[in-house]
């Protein structure tokens, strides 16, 4: 048995494959080696009943992660993992980005970015990954994601900029407070998690002409960051995964339009399409 897994820094996707080439799927928090511990991540691994029923019978584990960039953040999973599924003779820990792209653009050249509680890109050249620029987390960078609308959307309402329409449907929906919201970001863990949970707010209120133009030079923006400084962006495929650019999809080919370059695959979650990469990987070794 394989396991697969995609992770976020809100939700972590996980798909078993056994022996039939059934696929059964599960999900937790997101684990993010910047914030857990692998003491963490093992407590809330073996709280999951489809691990506990297939523990002893899975044999290789791949997970890609945010936060999973550099060899001391793997091992944090890595360690966590390898405590709980004993028996498994392979575990792999890659970043997301990989993730992002296999999922994507597994055969072929192409650009393949993350859009959702965070924001990366990367370019896949049907074998390896690159990344042209670092991905700076939800407090200096991560533009166009959930974090990063969670942002400017909160300060928006402090500072009294929010369109009065959407301000009192804003206050109606949450309860906020400027002690309050300060204390989730700056006391609370996994502050970028608590910005990016107002996105259903902005998703329902998309054409809004406020939310319109904030979502689209949000998304401007990431592509003159993360898009720009590829030199083939326009040659080759650019590709998404995550939630806002699935949800967003509409203003996302308009900003593609504008900036000339062509949309590929855009996947909501990528966990399906690794998994399928994986499982026909397996049936190519054997």
């Amino acid at each position: 048995m394989i396991l697969v897994a995609d992770s976020g820094s809100t939700k972590c996707d996980w798909m078993i494959i056994d022996q039939d080439n059934t696929k059964h799927k599960t999900n937790t928090m997101g684990f993010n080696p910047f914030f857990h511990s692998t003491d963490f991540i093992l407590a809330k691994i073996q709280e999951n009943e489809l691990f506990n029923t297939y523990q002893s019978q899975i044999k290789e584990v791949y997970f890609y992660g945010a936060g999973c960039s550099s060899a001391p953040r793997k091992l944090i999973l890595k360690n966590a993992l390898s405590q709980f599924f004993t028996t498994a003779e392979k575990i792999d820990i890659d970043h997301d980005l990989t993730g992002a792209a296999l999922a994507t653009t597994p055969f072929n050249p192409g650009i393949a970015c993350i859009l959702g509680t965070g924001s990366n890109s990367c370019y896949y050249d049907g074998q390896k990954v690159y990344e042209e620029v670092p991905a700076l987390g939800y407090i200096l960078g991560d533009e166009g994601s959930g974090a990063y609308f969670g942002k400017i959307l909160l300060a928006d309402w402090l500072y009294k900029r929010m369109p009065a329409d959407l301000a009192k449907s804003f206050e109606s929906r949450y309860t906020l407070t400027k002690e309050g919201i300060f204390s989730a970001i700056h006391q609370e863990s996994n502050p970028n998690v608590y910005l990016a949970s107002f996105m259903p707010f902005v998703s329902e209120n998309k054409t809004h002409p406020y939310m319109k133009d904030m979502v689209y030079q949000g998304l401007a923006k990431f592509c003159s960051i993360h898009i720009w400084c590829f030199d083939n962006f326009r040659d080759i495929p650019v590709n998404f995964v995550g939630s806002i650019a699935h949800y967003f999809k509409d203003l996302l080919k308009e900003v593609a339009d504008n900036h000339r370059f062509t949309i590929g695959n855009i996947e909501k979650k990528p966990i399906d399409a690794l998994a399928e990469y994986h499982l026909n990987h397996q049936k190519e070794m054997s």
